[in-house]
């Protein structure tokens, strides 16, 4: 098989001594005239952070209704109408998509089962028809020979697959009313029926939500999905709506422990590439534990805390109603545990596409203080701290930040993650 490496790229230095990019690099992340972009010294290289005023990826959420009832679902907490978006929202979700270029990804998914609305297909060929990117996410039990061939017409460029368990008996754990076996043979008609070459789409993605009750079956779900020839595989950690869910967590004293606090507290391992065995395991493992900011081969394994990733990759969600929030968990209220206390998140609707164009709330200058704020990120740390009564919700911290406060976001401290 031959193997091809991306060409080396270069930026210059102009007589000025201005740092030039080139143009497709700086076209792809909104680098344009008059945009500012938040630099920072990483150990002798400099990381460029995409403008807020970039538009690069849409969450839309085309209905709230699911043929499923998942036990880690926001479903089971809250209290909200039932509706799928209609065609006239759609339609202002386009025009919006029609003024941003380039073009941002636009994702397919919320808060129920993309696939129970009707025009689906027809609305990721008419996206796909404006240039952008798209992938969408399902639990896979409706994606019969007819919607799978209806999404590779329309030119679906990933889809993702939510799998939690390896057997029939841990899957339906936790996805109840599912079968494991009927969605496996879904993904492997799609798969057999796309088009050839070597670049097959949609491509496949598996995502897994990790918990107590299934944790044990994640590697031979890694191999489920190597099977599926799956191009992509995520994990998550569970949000606990429920007091069920309390007892399911892996990251209870992840929550307290020190290597928690930010990165340039703490002295920093640097591990080469080696094989991971019964011989070096325990050592990897326990120096992962020892409080140290832990690289692998010059890569941060840890991450960063307080970072957004939705803020970083330039994202919004659009709900079913058409009410736009910066994050898909301020899409909807809901409430789930952290630590002891109960935190009910109340949601912030920056605006709505059927009143205005996406664009104009975008560019709001409330909106885009924002986004500077979340990505300064100078909120209280709830998330290791929950010293005090104001983790119970979104509204206010003791540093004085008013609503929507994130300190307590957990997909900020990367525990939570969505494709």
């Amino acid at each position: 098989m031959m193997v091809t490496s991306k060409p080396t790229q270069w930026a210059e230095v102009d007589e000025q001594g201005r740092l030039v990019l080139p143009p497709g690099m700086a076209a792809r992340f909104g680098l344009t005239p008059g945009a500012r972009l938040r630099l920072e010294d990483d150990d002798g290289k400099v990381r460029l952070h995409r403008p807020l005023t970039h538009l690069a990826r849409i969450y839309v959420e085309p209905t709230i209704y699911c043929n499923l009832d998942c036990i880690t679902c926001l479903r089971n907490v809250w209290d909200e109408p039932l509706g799928r978006m209609k065609p006239a929202t759609f339609d202002r979700i386009l025009e919006g998509i029609r003024a941003v270029e380039p073009r941002p990804l636009v994702f397919f998914g919320g808060i129920g089962e993309p696939l129970f609305h009707p025009q689906l297909a027809d609305m990721v060929a008419r996206t796909k028809a404006l240039g952008a990117t798209v992938e969408l996410i399902t639990n896979g039990t409706l994606l019969n020979d007819k919607k799978a061939r209806e999404l590779i017409e329309a030119g679906l460029d990933v889809i993702w697959i939510s799998i939690d368990g390896a057997t029939p008996e841990s899957y339906a754990d936790v996805r109840l009313g599912a079968e494991l076996p009927h969605v496996l043979e879904n993904i492997t008609h799609l798969r057999q029926i796309r088009p050839g070459g070597h670049h097959p789409q949609p491509k496949i993605g598996i995502a897994f939500v990790a918990m107590k009750r299934n944790i044990k079956d994640l590697p031979a779900v890694l191999n489920l999905a190597r099977r599926l020839g799956a191009s992509f595989f995520k994990v998550s950690n569970v949000l606990p709506y429920t007091e069920q869910l309390r007892t399911e967590i892996l990251y209870d004293h992840l929550l307290n422990d020190i290597a928690y606090m930010p990165s340039a507290w703490l002295p920093h391992l640097s591990l080469p590439k080696m094989e991971i065995n019964e011989d070096t395991a325990p050592a990897i493992f326990q120096a992962f534990r020892s409080g140290f900011n832990v690289s692998l081969a010059g890569h941060n394994l840890g991450g960063n805390n307080d970072v957004c990733n939705f803020v970083e990759s330039g994202a919004l969600a659009v709900g079913w109603d058409g009410g736009v929030a910066p994050c898909l968990p301020l899409l909807h209220n809901h409430s789930h545990f952290l630590k002891q206390y109960q935190r009910v998140s109340r949601r912030h609707i920056v605006g709505n596409v059927n009143q205005r164009d996406l664009l104009d709330i975008w560019h709001d200058p409330s909106y885009v203080a924002y986004r500077e704020r979340v990505q300064s990120f100078a909120f209280a740390p709830c998330t290791f701290c929950g010293g005090c009564d104001l983790i119970e919700g979104n509204e206010e911290d003791c540093l004085g930040n008013t609503f929507p406060v994130c300190g307590g976001c957990l997909w900020a401290q990367g525990v939570i993650q969505c494709p």
